[in-house]
């Protein structure tokens, strides 16, 4: 069985699937997909941690389809603009563990990830497949992927 780590953009998938659909992701759908016949090594959701109970419960939810929630705090600046993401993170990440697994699975449509994909292939010969927002994902992303699958139908709630 193929050997997968997964690493889930969380704002970003939430963002992209609300502007163009007004619905949100299933996260039981996409594991049950991209995990049939794979062995999971590590998967990992990065998020924004508000605190607030919904939040909270989202991601007791997360940790119960299986993945391990990683959380920076949400920073407000004094001119009303935001701070939060995990790209740094997440790019660290996918290099530690692609030398672990056949396959690395980046749910986002962020096109600086493309350059992450292109070095994890060239590195360390993995599969990537990106999960991403048809017309929300940068081309230069689903054309650093093995394989592109589009969020749509039976990936929303």
């Amino acid at each position: 069985m193929e050997k997968v780590a997964i690493f889930v953009d969380v704002q970003n998938i939430y963002y992209t699937t609300r502007q163009r659909y007004q619905r949100h992701f299933n996260y039981h759908a996409f594991w049950e997909q991209a995990t049939a016949n794979r062995t999971v090594v590590a998967a990992f959701a990065y998020a924004i941690d508000k605190g607030d109970s919904k939040q909270l419960g989202f991601q007791q939810i997360l940790k119960t389809i299986g993945f391990e929630v990683k959380l920076k705090p949400f920073i407000q600046r004094g001119d009303g603009s935001a701070k939060g993401d995990w790209d740094v993170g997440i790019t660290l990440d996918v290099i530690d563990y692609a030398p672990q697994v056949d396959v690395v699975i980046l749910l986002s449509g962020d096109g600086d990830f493309d350059l992450l994909l292109n070095k994890a292939r060239a590195a360390y010969g993995v599969v990537t497949e990106v999960y991403g927002v048809s017309p929300l994902t940068a081309p230069s992303l689903i054309q650093a992927s093995n394989r592109f699958i589009a969020i749509d139908g039976p990936l929303l709630l």
